[in-house]
């Protein structure tokens, strides 16, 4: 199965299991970044807690590519 009945890519079609995992994942990777970055702004840098992006960033790539 290459995909399903409404033309999304496979691991992307609605109600399957593995592309809401990706999607929360990348919404919770973006919305870290926000925090990381509005956090070095205000109080400025931390290297931690950009590493801790970096890692979730790269969490969430691997999710993204091995399920398509």
């Amino acid at each position: 199965m290459t995909g399903s009945t409404d033309g999304a890519p496979h691991g992307f079609a609605h109600g399957s299991p593995h592309g809401g995992a990706i999607r929360t994942m990348g919404a919770l990777t973006a919305g870290s970044l926000v925090a990381v970055t509005a956090y070095t702004v205000a109080l400025g840098g931390d290297g931690w807690l950009w590493f801790g992006w970096v890692v979730l960033g790269l969490l969430t790539l691997a999710m993204a590519v091995t399920q398509s």
